[in-house]
């Protein structure tokens, strides 16, 4: 009987909790908290708007770029500088415009996710010392050269290298990361990564700044950001804070706020993007709760018919039935397209990222079948296959690979195959687009397995022969992945897809 009263107990919690994450009281907050965050982006209009993925990207219907800061890396001794995650283009952002706004939310408990807490401090710190070390070797080899290198404006000995935490940080979890600090700065300068550039770039030390929906701002005393003696990185989260679900009300519609209602968008927005929330927000939130869910079915579906009658990617939008009717979730197999968010950016952005002179691309399986005209083959890695222009069967490849959450050998059973189309393509002396469903995870990962397996240190073609007599080990492989994303920004390869690179590079050395 008891187990009966707990079981119902915890029945009755799960109903009240779907009945408060309704798509329409998610789409209501998102739309709330974005007013706040266009209202901060107006106190510095100057300065990019930067969206940290996946969940920032609800909040604003236009973003300069996007980063990818993870909040597991800020987690309570579980701190981590990620070597796979550089985010340098937002470092180079930063430097080029005097700064930069990052976007984010949390759920309810906390004002700031941990991604800005600690992760993105931990970050400015280790860049801000790497910095420092390069301009002291710079100065020890020859004092002359720091003067009179005008893009190197700044001093090593007025260079903050220390770590800003926010005050709710406790002082024994600083020290922790404290200690921690000088490993992360060797590993980032043994990765590979252009110290060099970073430090003509920035003229100012990085440094974080928090705002939140609790943040006092006096309007007509918003410093200006070239005042002040370091290059802000201003995180902004989006979500209210409050301990409570919060029951709101207007004159036509009741609803219930949910912080950091962007996250985890699988769980309720069935298919529905933040580019085509944004294109139809006025009728999504106007139109009210009672249509809510037919309306996002009816613009999810025409959006697939749209994409599919151009030739795209285009999967059917399923919603699994739960043992709640009030709580439909979307199959992980076919989640919301991010590759077609219209993000304000460059078109390299939005287009081929190439390596390089390697002869070597990444893209999307959407910008492949769109720009396959502009390269000599394509490797296809999505699960779908695209129409491209080439007639020449030698010159498309298709490698139907899913992620390793789906399949934990699906990469490393495909990669051969890889290899050896880039290997008889490359030889030819082609150039060689590869691509995957977002062009972040799986193209990059087979990518890197090309450019280990065939080019040398220099990313020069040498067929093999270097990788033949040097081998891999996890510094070379991730010094390569640093290499690869320098020049494709939106990279985001997975621990587990990482992980059957290195096992298939390490087979192919059992080989040789």
């Amino acid at each position: 009987m008891a187990n009966e009263t707990k079981l119902s107990i915890y029945r009755a919690a799960r109903t009240i909790k779907r009945k408060d994450n309704t798509l329409y009281n998610a789409l209501r907050s998102i739309y709330e908290d974005s007013i706040f965050v266009g209202e901060i982006s107006q106190l510095w209009p100057q300065l990019p708007l930067v969206a940290n993925l996946r969940c920032g990207l609800w909040y604003n219907p236009k973003f300069h770029s996007t980063c990818y800061f993870k909040s597991t890396d800020g987690h309570t001794n579980n701190w981590s500088f990620n070597t796979s995650r550089l985010n340098f283009h937002i470092a180079l952002l930063a430097g080029q415009k005097g700064g930069c706004i990052i976007v984010d939310s949390t759920r309810r408990g906390k004002r700031f996710p941990d991604s800005m807490s600690k992760t993105i401090p931990i970050w400015t710190c280790v860049l801000n010392r790497s910095i420092f070390n390069y301009l002291n070797k710079l100065s020890n080899a020859d004092a002359s050269l720091v003067k009179q290198d005008s893009n190197t404006e700044c001093n090593s000995h007025d260079w903050d290298c220390s770590l800003h935490l926010p005050l709710w940080v406790p002082e024994t979890e600083k020290a922790a990361i404290e200690d921690r600090l000088e490993g992360w700065t060797k590993d980032l300068e043994t990765s590979g990564a252009d110290i060099a550039i970073l430090a003509s770039c920035l003229k100012k030390p990085l440094r974080p700044l928090w705002i939140s929906q609790k943040t006092v701002i006096w309007i007509n005393e918003v410093p200006d950001y070239d005042s002040w003696d370091f290059t802000p990185i201003i995180l902004v989260s989006a979500s209210s804070t409050s301990g409570v679900t919060q029951h709101r009300t207007t004159s036509e519609f009741s609803w219930n706020y949910i912080p950091g209602a962007g996250d985890d968008e699988e769980s309720w927005a069935r298919g529905l993007s933040p580019n085509l929330f944004w294109n139809h927000a006025y009728d999504l939130i106007s139109t009210g709760p009672d249509v809510c869910n037919q309306k996002v079915a009816d613009i999810v579906e025409k959006d697939r018919v749209y994409r599919a009658r151009r030739g795209q990617d285009a999967p059917q939008i399923t919603v699994k039935p739960s043992i709640s009717e009030s709580s439909p979730c979307l199959d992980p197999l076919l989640c919301s397209d991010l590759s077609n968010i219209t993000i304000s950016s460059s078109d390299e952005e939005r287009g081929i990222f190439w390596l390089g002179s390697t002869n070597l691309a990444l893209g999307s399986s959407q910008i492949a079948a769109e720009r396959s005209s502009n390269v000599d083959c394509v490797l296809n890695c999505d699960q779908w296959p695209i129409s491209v222009h080439h007639q020449e069967a030698e010159a498309y490849l298709h490698l139907p690979i899913v992620s390793s959450k789906m399949d934990r050998s699906s990469l490393f059973n495909n990669l051969s195959s890889a290899v050896n189309f880039a290997k008889s393509n490359l030889t030819k002396g082609r150039t060689l687009l590869i691509c995957c469903h977002d062009g972040e995870d799986i193209s990059v990962c087979v990518c890197l397995a090309i450019l280990i397996s065939l080019f040398n240190d220099e990313g020069s073609f040498d067929d093999g022969k270097s990788f033949s007599e040097t081998g891999i080990t996890k510094c070379e492989m991730r010094r390569r992945l640093v290499y690869v994303c320098k020049f494709a920004i939106k990279a985001r390869p997975s621990r587990g897809n990482l992980k059957q690179v290195f096992s298939f590079l390490n087979s192919e050395v059992a080989k040789v």
